[in-house]
């Protein structure tokens, strides 16, 4: 997912890009053939790879998506501890080499490795940010975009909540060229999609069996980097640590978020349904319990 990650970076020609790896040669292989597509894709953008994290001193944004990926049957949850240890010593060598950066998090499972990130950086909450909305509301948009058969450019879809089963994909707000599609798919048919967004990344998982999705999550980290780069001020949902939006307190769960240069400038508190409300409710309390394990 990393060298996707820097393969939509130097695409978009939006900075230069280190990949790190604990692996010996294969961040240098992949950054070497990543740059060497340069001239063809007619970017600027140096593409190095290094198992040296001096190598990545004083970078603007790090994108950490170190940890195993999930396998068949395998839940976000059975990765906790294993990619917690991982995450421990990841951050610890950010921080000391770019003590001014802003973090976003990949790493499953997404709340609680966020949440990590942030008690582990010291850093204040604006700079450490979990990439899991953009890429749950564009599983709802490519679903509904499907469905209604127009294109995605036409939806725009929220999904709140910790990435898991108990995300809650906000229908009420999710809209077909401005139409709220409350309006335009039955209920049943809307449920249905909902589910499938709540299991998109284990219906991937199901089909590749070895390995978990990276072209639609490291295309969503790199709109949450484009977001900051440019200070666009952009509204995305992304997992951040509340402290008491939406009436809740301490914890890191998908809400709708300002990003510009500062990173997290904005969160945007909508107002739920009572039913709404109880589901991000529950999926707050799912994060809590990980959190609880390790102790963040």
């Amino acid at each position: 997912m990393g060298a996707t990650a820097a393969h939509w970076i130097a695409s978009k020609e939006l900075a230069d890009v280190v990949l790190i790896d604990i692996m010996e040669g294969v961040p240098q292989g992949k950054a070497l053939d990543l740059l060497q597509a340069m001239p063809v894709e007619k970017r600027d953008c140096n593409v190095v790879g290094t198992n040296d994290y001096a190598d990545t001193a004083n970078s603007d944004i790090v994108i950490i998506t170190a940890g195993i990926p999930r396998k068949p049957g395998m839940s976000r949850d059975d990765l906790l501890n294993t990619n917690f240890k991982i995450m421990q010593d990841v951050v610890g060598k950010v921080v000391k080499f770019s003590p001014n950066c802003i973090i976003i998090v990949v790493s499953n499972p997404l709340d609680a490795m966020a949440q990590a990130a942030y008690k582990l950086s010291g850093f204040n909450r604006n700079r450490v940010i979990g990439m899991a909305g953009v890429l749950d509301s564009a599983r709802f948009r490519t679903f509904i975009a499907q469905e209604l058969d127009v294109s995605v450019e036409n939806v725009t879809a929220f999904v709140l909540g910790g990435h898991g089963d108990t995300m809650v994909p906000l229908s009420r707000y999710s809209t077909c060229a401005g139409i709220p599609i409350t309006e335009l798919i039955a209920p049943d048919k809307l449920k249905a999609l909902e589910e499938r967004t709540a299991n998109g990344g284990a219906e991937i998982v199901k089909y590749l069996k070895t390995g978990s999705a990276f072209y639609a999550p490291s295309a969503s980290a790199v709109e949450m980097v484009e977001a900051i780069l440019k200070d666009k001020k952009k509204i995305l949902p992304c997992a951040v640590y509340l402290e008491g939006e939406y009436g809740i307190n301490g914890l890191y769960v998908g809400v709708p978020c300002k990003l510009g240069s500062n990173g997290l400038e904005k969160i945007i508190e909508i107002k739920l349904t009572a039913d709404e409300q109880a589901a991000l409710n529950k999926s707050a309390a799912s994060v809590k319990e990980l959190t609880a394990v390790i102790g963040v």
